[in-house]
């Protein structure tokens, strides 16, 4: 993956100078260093002055794109597994404690990685509805009307379609999948079975819900879809896939660990 063009803008670069060195005299210069030279940038997003930035300004996505701001979260959430013994997995019931931070945090030392789950989490701050219709066979054609956060519609569509256009629907239906999993795993929990007692919600016509196991199913399942498919090696994304198809459990974890630890109740704000 590119790490250069990795999407960093003006204002992105003149928040981590004004935060890290705000009287350095030649500005343009570091920003320059910034923008070309990668231990240095991941020095400066890693720094503590940046992260409590970001955590004591409410309104920090006015001043940043969600791509810095995820960046930054991913490696203070690495930093911070790194020095625990374990990560905590939530049942209906109880908290479970896992003894697998370490390889969670060795899992984020993999830059590519890291730069992907940061895009990923971006493109969850803004949720797209579509309408498109598609030939089905000769005179006949269907419409599907869907969010890019409907996974059955995704599902629906991915096997409707060409095999030129799959790639990036398959790589949304996994992105789904541990997005939920990562960031909202109360609420994947929540909806398919009752708190406390664990038993299943009862079905409801129309409306379709998928148990935590099935998100790691899917996701899984279209992680290796998307890194299989002839594009993705010419996008530089096929061993992102693999990773993420390989190590779906721990690459939840990370997020998991921001959206209690740094989030709170501004998950509900970045996604809502």
């Amino acid at each position: 993956m590119n790490t250069i063009g990795i999407g960093f803008s003006e204002r992105d670069l003149d928040f981590l100078v004004e935060t890290v060195h705000p009287g350095v005299s030649d500005k343009a210069r570091l920003k320059e260093i910034i923008r070309e030279d990668e231990d240095f940038r991941n020095k400066i997003i890693a720094d503590d002055k940046v992260f409590r930035k970001i955590m004591d300004d409410e309104e920090i996505l006015v001043k940043i794109s969600p791509l810095l701001f995820f960046d930054i979260l991913l490696r203070r959430a690495a930093s911070d597994l790194a020095k625990q013994s374990y990560t905590v997995e939530k049942t209906s019931s109880m908290r479970i404690p896992v003894f697998d931070a370490k390889d969670v945090a060795k899992l984020l030392t993999n830059e590519s990685l890291v730069l992907y789950l940061a895009d990923m989490l971006s493109s969850f701050t803004r949720v797209e509805s579509y309408v498109i219709s598609f030939r089905v066979r000769k005179g006949i054609w269907k419409k599907i009307r869907f969010s890019d956060l409907d996974i059955h519609s995704l599902i629906s569509f991915s096997e409707a379609v060409g095999d030129e256009y799959r790639l990036g629907l398959y790589k949304r239906i996994a992105d789904i999948c541990l997005f939920v999993l990562g960031l909202f795993p109360d609420f994947a929990e929540r909806e398919y079975r009752y708190p406390y007692s664990g038993e299943l919600r009862p079905k409801i016509p129309g409306k379709l819900r998928i148990s935590p196991e099935d998100y790691e199913k899917e996701g899984r399942k279209f992680y290796k879809l998307a890194a299989e498919h002839k594009s993705a090696n010419e996008l530089e994304l096929s061993e992102i896939f693999w990773a993420l198809h390989e190590n779906f459990e721990k690459a939840k974890k990370p997020l998991n660990f921001i959206a209690e630890h740094y989030l709170h109740y501004r998950r509900d704000q970045l996604f809502g």
